[in-house]
């Protein structure tokens, strides 16, 4: 094989790995909802193993995106791809044996936590030394091409994952009822299909020079990627910077509410469609999936089809998507039929859709080109920690009141409004030599 086939051909695999691994664990979250309400788990419960696993994931990414410069990419996208495999086969089998009254649901849910725990911890060595390999083996012109061609793998895997995962819902294989985790068994199963592939075709690549490698933020329903991973793994060395520093503190507040609001509301929607709809859990996937569905496709359209059209600056990103993401939660909270819910949801993620390459694209061209790496680390990390804490609140929240996430999320983007008006400045690339490097949006 060419030189440059071999090069199709890893970038091939790469792309397949970041899409396993965001659809497979979206697919899972679409379904945990449904999953929760059957073993009569507490919504709390179930939103306790999505922050279990963000928690992890915003921990060990940094770590394994280290060790990866060190030790070789095959090494880590194999501990990776083996760690999504195993985390989600345990949890496979944890549910199984709740659903078929083996154990109590409850325990069956605690142990698919600690299942999770597998996840977060070893699942996030593949995403960085994945970004690494494509960005050692491309040139520095093909390179921001490559690697954002490579993130939107998991745009469309938060879009893959809810599509398919009511299609995986299995009945009776020897006289064992499969049900809701069907969806675990069979990405697991992806999983070791992908270890076997990367292990025969990947080439060995210990002690090579190639690339950087930057923590990535955890694949989470509404978690698209902003962009700030791939300035992170193409910046040069940089200045460190402290979050807050005054050049980058109103982008940090702004990023950490916009993004708790996003998962707030992200992580409830399951709950809500059982709920408004008065559907048993069985019939919700097909619901859940296609307001999820919905709302990944706008993102993704405000991501990849408006914003490279409209030529706004970041303030004007993050100001427009406040305002669209305002309303949509506020109506999603209120909605009563699926399209209502559907269409509010939608309207929720367009704004998000806007507010987060603006977050990722202002805190960036606030420094110069020595903070970049710093600057896109710290986005990467507040995204990822809006995913620890917001799905518990949300969900703690719904369980009180209903559409409370929803209206206090909407609340909180509009006082984020007044906030981003007055603090956030205008921010254009400026001249080399105290230039602000490009953002990827």
């Amino acid at each position: 094989m060419s030189r440059r086939g071999a090069a199709d051909r890893d970038f091939a695999l790469m792309f397949l790995v970041m899409l396993t691994i965001a659809a497979g664990n979206t697919a899972l979250q679409s379904v945990l909802p449904a999953l929760g309400r059957s073993l009569h788990v507490a919504d709390s419960g179930v939103a306790a193993a999505f922050s279990v696993s963000a928690l992890l994931w915003v921990i060990a990414a940094p770590y394994w995106a280290k060790r990866s410069d060190h030790h070789g990419r095959r090494a880590m996208i194999l501990l990776g791809m083996g760690g999504f495999a195993v985390s989600l086969g345990l949890c496979g089998v944890f549910l199984l044996a709740g659903i078929n009254g083996w154990i109590s649901g409850p325990l069956a849910f605690l142990l698919f936590i600690g299942g999770r725990l597998v996840y977060g911890s070893f699942g996030a060595a593949a995403p960085p030394a994945v970004q690494a390999l494509v960005a050692g083996r491309t040139t520095r012109e093909e390179r921001t091409k490559a690697l954002t061609l490579l993130a939107s793998a998991f745009g469309l895997g938060t879009i893959l994952g809810p599509a398919i995962a009511p299609y995986l819902i299995l009945g009776w294989i020897g006289g064992v009822h499969i049900g809701l985790a069907g969806p675990a068994f069979i990405f697991s199963a992806f999983g070791v299909a992908m270890v076997v592939t990367i292990y025969r075709m990947l080439p060995y690549d210990a002690g090579m020079p190639i690339g950087h490698a930057a923590a990535n933020a955890y694949p989470s329903i509404g978690g698209q990627s902003s962009g700030a991973s791939i300035t992170a793994a193409t910046a040069p060395s940089s200045e460190q910077i402290g979050y807050r520093d005054p050049r980058i503190r109103a982008w940090m507040v702004a990023g950490l509410v916009m993004g708790h609001a996003q998962a707030m509301t992200g992580q409830a929607i399951g709950f809500l469609v059982i709920d408004r709809l008065q559907l048993a859990p069985a019939d919700a996937l097909q619901p859940t999936g296609l307001v999820l569905i919905i709302g990944a496709g706008a993102a993704l359209l405000a991501q990849w089809g408006l914003i490279p059209n409209l030529n706004l600056d970041p303030r004007r990103l993050v100001l427009v998507g406040l305002v669209i993401a305002a309303v949509g939660t506020a109506l999603t909270g209120l909605a009563t039929s699926l399209y209502g819910i559907a269409l509010a949801y939608g309207l929720a993620s367009l704004g998000f859709g806007f507010t987060r390459p603006g977050f990722t694209a202002g805190a960036s061209l606030a420094v110069g080109p020595e903070a970049q790496g710093s600057v896109a680390g710290k986005v990467t990390s507040i995204n990822g920690a809006s995913f620890v804490l917001g799905p518990s609140i949300g969900v703690g929240l719904y369980e009180l009141f209903k559409p409370l996430p929803y209206l206090i999320a909407s609340a909180a983007l509009v006082a984020m409004l007044g906030y981003a008006w007055v603090r956030l400045r205008e921010v254009t690339p400026a001249a080399p030599g105290g230039a602000a490097a490009d953002p990827v949006i």
